[in-house]
């Protein structure tokens, strides 16, 4: 995937997986979301929002490690933390980055151990990340990306309140919403949570067509400076 300035491993990883060619809304957005300014970015399902999610965070993270977790993706559901996780895995192989995803099935005493072992990347569902955050007291003063993927949906089941706690609770970090429409619900929440945020809409004629499953490849690119 040609990106001005990808991580090569990262590359190397995207085109092992067949995963050649960056679509239109990743690589509008990839300089941006490297800037490490918050924004709102609205896309079609199908069209790739997941995947560039991973590649920026992979992007952003890649080189180093540390026990406090330095990026935080708030998803829908159980299965949506799977997909997510195994993203990671794929594209993230020699990335080195530890990758842990909690979801409200999940034994809460088990992932809390073994997120304080240390971990770079938390995934997780709006119920099982407010439980862990009000109950364990995570460092979140090295979090460099707090995400909302599929936001509209979790919106409707009004976890609201549980994303502006967590939010809250982080003084300084780049703050990113993706949905597949902008509802007044979003807009809501990214007047109280974002900063002078970057919008991004692109419509269904800019679905990703160089994709060959959908599946796979749900989302865009480009890693954020150091400050």
């Amino acid at each position: 995937m040609k990106l001005k300035k990808i991580n090569e491993n990262l590359q190397d990883a995207l085109i092992e997986s067949g995963l050649t060619e960056a679509n239109e809304m990743q690589k509008e957005t990839f300089s941006t979301l490297k800037s490490g300014a918050d924004c709102i970015i609205i896309a079609p399902q199908g069209s790739g929002k997941t995947t560039t999610i991973v590649i920026n965070v992979i992007q952003k993270l890649a080189g180093a490690t540390e026990e406090s977790p330095r990026a935080l993706i708030i998803v829908e559901d159980k299965a949506k933390v799977l997909e997510m996780v195994a993203l990671f895995e794929k594209y993230g192989k020699n990335s080195g980055l530890e990758v842990y995803g909690v979801h409200d099935k999940g034994d809460t005493d088990y992932d809390k151990n073994y997120i304080s072992t240390g971990i770079d990347v938390l995934i997780g569902t709006p119920n099982k990340l407010s439980d862990l955050f009000s109950t364990a007291g995570y460092n979140v003063n090295r979090l460099r990306m707090f995400i909302l993927d599929d936001a509209d949906p979790i919106l409707k089941l009004r976890h609201e309140t549980k994303i502006m706690r967590i939010s809250n609770s982080i003084a300084k970090t780049q703050r990113i919403i993706f949905s597949d429409v902008f509802t007044e619900r979003i807009e809501i929440l990214a007047d109280k949570m974002l900063v002078e945020p970057f919008e991004f809409d692109f419509d269904e004629a800019e679905e990703d067509e160089y994709f060959e499953d959908d599946e796979d490849f749900e989302e865009g690119e480009e890693d954020q400076e150091e400050e």
